[in-house]
């Protein structure tokens, strides 16, 4: 197969090929020109992951262990470049970038350990003179899809687990944010991964690739991050051929404080839930629910935090840079005018610097939102926090359960036993108890009702990608 098909190389303009630009969110200049694969070059690839997989799955669990590892300290030794990249492509401040860098790799060095540890199990039948022998082996050719918000931690969430599982990857990174998958299938071939195992496909159309994956019979498995409307339409792709499937979708966070609460770790914990990527997070809190004891208190000194913020150019340092898109942004002071309408009050807000592109927005607290909000409803994917005063907790629990995704929640109480009772009671896949981040390498991500199936992380994320087999003994 021809070198450029493979796309496990840094993204560059390609001679005779289509292109498409990648933009600075915060500038709108052009990073890089990056090769528009068609839906001919994505069927094609199919072929090298297909001879990949049959190389891949015959080496040992600790060859791959050892290949995951070297790609971790790939990352770590080459953590400004990609943190540099993320700023660029994304937008997000240098800080949240670092730290998604770190994040990211930790995913390889999680599952190096995991892939040596497949599950299994060996039992006699109740019945006797049977054993079963239960085992795992890899599904075979993934697709992977993932998104612009947090482009190197979504691509090694999934790469890691599959590649431990002894999968093979095809993976599309989101249009906005191609770069960093490049760049981080550059630092696997390095490692080991051996040609055609990881693939890296930019499009300008992610449909046109992703429909030409999905319609090869050897394409067995896709793991998708996205919005729950695009998630619905890849299931029913899926449907037509049975293809076994990981789905991580919307999410619209509840964050409740009770009266009891810690409020200076609440507001810490409010900061990052909210803030972390400019609130470009399926896991951001997204409706703050405070009881009305402690709501001047809570308000006033998150409002003092948000003012505090520094919006501007990440690159020159700034806390909070440009949503992805100026379309989003629109998106984002609509929501705002809408609940100003409806009777909420903008409580506080960090300056806006004169000239900024339409894509930056003030991060802004909302006080006096009523319940039935159309801001409370929507995930609003960006630096705003409405807040909402409670008094009876079982009604406050009914609002947070009210929405048909699932995904993350946030609790801060007083008393531990409290939080959990509350955090029990809540229909999320994944509850931040007393603290303002949920994810973890070691964790199964994912959620409930409509923000996807399946986990992701942990030893659940590797058994994503496996599929059992068992074999009945004949012992007599």
């Amino acid at each position: 197969m021809p070198a450029e098909h493979t796309a496990a190389k840094p993204a560059a303009a390609y001679p005779g090929h289509p292109t498409f630009p990648v933009r600075n969110p915060a500038t709108g200049a052009v990073v890089d020109q990056v090769r528009d694969h068609s839906a001919q070059e994505a069927a094609a690839m199919v072929d090298a992951a297909q001879a990949g997989f049959r190389t891949w799955r015959a080496t040992s669990p600790r060859h791959r262990s050892e290949v995951l590892m070297a790609a971790y300290r790939g990352m770590q030794e080459q953590a400004e470049r990609l943190r540099d990249l993320i700023v660029a492509e994304n937008g997000k401040s240098q800080a949240d970038a670092a730290a998604e860098v770190n994040y990211a790799s930790e995913f390889f060095r999680w599952y190096a350990e995991e892939a040596v540890r497949t599950p299994g199990d060996y039992t006699e039948a109740p019945a006797g003179g049977v054993r079963n022998v239960v085992t795992r082996h890899p599904v075979g050719v993934a697709v992977l899809i993932t998104p612009w918000n947090f482009p190197a931690a979504m691509a090694t969430r999934k790469i890691g687990p599959a590649l431990a599982a002894g999968c093979s990857v095809l993976l599309k990174p989101a249009s906005e944010t191609p770069l960093t998958a490049f760049a981080i299938a550059e630092i696997l071939t390095q490692a080991g991964v051996p040609e055609g195992v990881v693939q890296v496909a930019a499009s300008s159309s992610a449909s046109r690739v992703v429909t030409a994956w999905l319609a090869d019979d050897r394409v067995r498995k896709l793991s998708f991050t996205g919005s729950t409307g695009v998630g619905r339409r890849l299931l029913a792709q899926c449907a037509e051929r049975v293809v076994n499937t990981s789905m991580e979708l919307g999410g619209n966070a509840p964050f409740i404080v009770t009266s009891g609460a810690d409020l200076d770790a609440a507001v810490d914990g409010a900061m990052l839930a909210k803030f972390r990527n400019g609130g470009q997070a399926c896991t951001a809190a997204n409706r703050f629910y405070v009881h009305q004891d402690v709501l001047g208190e809570f308000t006033e000194k998150f409002g003092a935090r948000i003012a505090a913020l520094r919006v501007g150019d990440p690159a020159e340092g700034a806390d909070i840079g440009p949503v992805i898109t100026e379309h989003a942004a629109e998106q984002i002071r609509g929501l705002v005018q809408g609940a100003v309408e409806q009777g909420a009050v903008i409580a506080a807000q960090a300056p806006l610097p004169e000239g900024m592109n339409p894509a930056f927005l003030a991060p802004t607290m909302l006080t006096g939102v009523p319940v039935d909000a159309e801001i409370l409803r929507e995930e609003i994917f960006g630096p705003v926090a409405p807040v909402v005063a409670w008094t009876d907790l079982d009604a406050v629990i009914e609002l947070a359960n009210a929405a048909e995704v699932g995904l993350s929640a946030y609790v801060y109480a007083g008393k531990l036993q409290t939080a959990m009772q509350i955090a029990e009671r809540l229909e999320a896949g994944m509850v931040g108890v007393n603290r303002g981040i949920v994810s973890d390498p070691s964790a199964p991500f994912g959620g409930v009702k409509q923000a996807g199936i399946g986990r992701e992380g942990g030893s659940f994320g590797m058994e994503e990608f496996t599929e059992v087999q068992y074999m009945s003994v004949d012992w007599s």
